[in-house]
């Protein structure tokens, strides 16, 4: 196994570190024209993307590769206020106390007749599992919901083709519920996974945690459901089929195939309504952020559970080589492909076939815990010979072409489905991860642009000390051949992308709060309101911000008070947002919108004056935005 690696790496060096801008047909001679937007003009597209371990969600411009915004989700972000300001807080509480610094991964936009139709963003947090859910009128997090029973909510949140459910899957095998067991118990079966289905709301958009679904004890990883004929089946890949605990490198490297792991969650509905499932404990928060309204963090306990031996015909493993990392489903429902991270072909499987497959006993050859494991060739369709090294994850371009990312060879491939074979290749820099092409996992790509999300940029940019950014890759895949139009640092760890026509969000984004549809009990909505209310040694400030001052102009409290500021913009201009800061306080500056009301609490503890001020520059008069509290003994 060693060799092997080693082996890999040296192709790596050879075959792709080697590379430089000038080999033949990677940059393309017009990729400046291509990718300019001239000042005052708009990209085509939004393409949201992962922070990774920054716990926010990106959004850049395409094909400009402008830095739009940062959507703060699973971690603190004192840009705006989020996390630390009262609307927010309770956003990060979880089962495990407020944990404020998470890692977020795979954003998918919500998906009507398995069409993107730009209402939600959902993505997932890895470590402390949770799903949340950003409302794209706002570009704002609306709703984050925990997954008990899980542990590494990586193969998450992976959508239905109607947004019915999300599905989540374990990542690392525990014990469920959890307890104290010898880790070397793993390979006895004494860990499990789950499979999630979160339930949502088609005219909301709110979450709940419908279902469980206990799984074997192995690692599952990024998944999509099916479309069209296979409507009705989610796909999950899964490694560490060895249920390895220790030196996974070596340990979870040993078997030829791992598998693809089908799941009928159409089925699983029946099962449930046949009384099939068992109440199963299980603690979790669901938090919801209200527009203009502070978030409400909601404690549940016990989950509805499903064993795989109650419901038959639910689960099925399909073999799959080796080591897959990304299990991927083309537009028309039909073909399931499953990158090997350690195989030497691309496999795809046939859901016709696979279909077919389960109805004869004689393509199973084994069962793991209730579960059938067919025959590869049962529901193969064909195989991508001699891809690239290290294949990871495929989208689609609509066009009949799949295009799989390569992590140890630096590269992109575009093959052809149905023949099977390799069309064209190009440079990554380098070792790419995910790729993502707009609605390239939809049933509705739309086959114009690539992006490439790479891992190592050592000689891209200028040196900034150890700490390197991420970079992201933009190719123009319209023509026969892939070429290169422009690479641009990113935030964070970019895990997964989505790429999202303009069109269908631009015209329904929220520019202002109107006031009078604010309904935050502490807002304040004319200036003539604005006052100071005490009860004992807890006092509220209601105050209203506008270009240029803030009202009460002064206020007066004691030492020993907790001051709760809540100050409303009466602003009802689009682009007119005022900040709030006060000297001494534990927290970062507000960023209020136009009628928006924030909460920041402040605990006076020493005598003296401290100034607050507006922190983002409104107006003409923006210095002259600042007033007093006095702090008396």
């Amino acid at each position: 196994m060693k060799t092997y690696l080693l082996v890999f790496a040296a192709l790596c060096c050879i075959g792709a570190c080697g590379r430089s801008m000038s080999d033949e047909n990677i940059l393309a001679i017009d990729a400046a024209e291509k990718v300019y937007v001239a000042p005052g003009e708009k990209d085509e597209f939004y393409w949201f993307m992962s922070g990774g371990y920054s716990g926010q969600v990106t959004v850049y411009g395409i094909p400009s590769g402008r830095l739009l915004k940062t959507i703060p989700v699973f971690s603190q972000f004192p840009e705006n206020g989020y996390g630390y300001e009262e609307e927010t807080k309770e956003m990060l509480m979880t089962s495990h106390g407020h944990v404020v610094w998470g890692d977020a991964h795979h954003p998918e936009v919500s998906l009507t007749r398995g069409e993107q139709d730009g209402r939600w963003l959902f993505i997932n947090e890895n470590n402390t599992p949770r799903i949340a859910r950003i409302d794209l009128r706002r570009f704002e997090t609306a709703e984050i919901i925990e997954i008990p029973n899980a542990a590494g909510n990586h193969a998450s949140p992976f959508l239905t083709e109607n947004t019915e459910y999300l599905m989540a899957a374990t990542r690392f095998s525990v014990p469920v519920p959890q307890r104290d067991v010898p880790i070397a118990s793993a390979k006895e079966g004494t860990f499990k996974g789950t499979i999630s289905m979160v339930k949502v709301d088609g005219d909301t958009g709110e979450m709940s945690l419908a279902l469980q679904v206990l799984v074997p004890g192995f690692n599952y990883d990024i998944s999509h459901c099916g479309k069209g004929p296979s409507h009705d089946w989610c796909f999950f890949s899964t490694y560490n089929t060895e249920q390895a605990y220790k030196m996974l490198e070596i340990e979870a490297s040993q078997n030829d195939k791992d598998y693809t792991l089908a799941f009928n969650w159409v089925l699983a509905e029946q099962c449930v309504d046949d009384g099939k499932a068992k109440a199963f404990p299980g603690v979790y928060y669901h938090n919801v952020h209200p527009s203009n309204h502070a978030v409400v963090s909601e404690k549940q306990s016990g989950v509805t559970m499903l064993d795989p031996v109650d419901c038959p015909g639910m689960l099925f493993f399909l073999p799959t080589p080796k080591s897959p990392h990304g299990t991927d489903v083309d537009p028309s429902g039909e073909y399931i492909v499953s990158g090997g991270k350690l195989a030497t072909v691309i496999p795809v499987h046939s859901f016709k076939k696979f279909a077919q497959a389960i109805t004869d006993p004689g393509n199973i050859i084994t069962s793991i815990e209730g579960i059938p494991v067919l025959k590869y060739a049962s529901t193969l369709a064909g195989e991508v010979e001699k891809p690239c090294l290290g294949p990871l994850h495929t989208e689609f371009d609509g066009n009949g072409y799949a295009y799989t990312s390569c992590f140890i060879s630096s590269e992109v491939i575009k093959w052809k489905l149905g023949t099977w074979e390799v069309v064209d290749r190009i440079p990554a820099y380098y070792s790419i991860g995910h790729l993502s092409i707009a609605g390239g996992d939809s049933s509705k790509p739309i086959g114009k642009y690539l992006l490439s999300l790479n891992k190592i940029t050592k000689d891209r940019y200028l040196p900034v000390g150890p700490e390197l950014s991420q970079s992201a890759q933009l190719y123009d895949i319209s023509g026969r051949k892939m070429q290169l139009l422009l690479d641009f640092p990113t935030t964070g760890e970019p895990h997964y992308a989505q790429g999202v026509p303009a069109s269908l969000i631009a015209d329904k984004v929220e520019k202002i709060f109107p006031l009078d549809e604010n309904n935050h009990p502490s807002a304040t909505k004319k200036e003539a309101d604005a006052r100071v209310e005490r009860d004992g040694q807890t006092v509220h400030v209601y105050m209203t911000s506008i270009r240029s001052h803030f009202k009460p102009d002064t206020v007066d409290v004691k030492v020993g008070d907790r001051v709760y500021f809540h100050i409303t913009n009466l602003e009802q201009d689009y682009d007119i947002d005022h900040g709030f800061a006060i000297f001494g306080a534990g927290a970062p500056n507000l960023l209020i919108m136009p009628g928006e009301t924030k909460t920041i609490q402040y605990q006076a503890s020493k005598p003296g004056i401290y100034p607050f001020y507006c922190t983002d520059f409104c107006s003409a008069l923006h210095q002259e935005m600042q007033q007093y509290l006095r702090v008396t003994p």
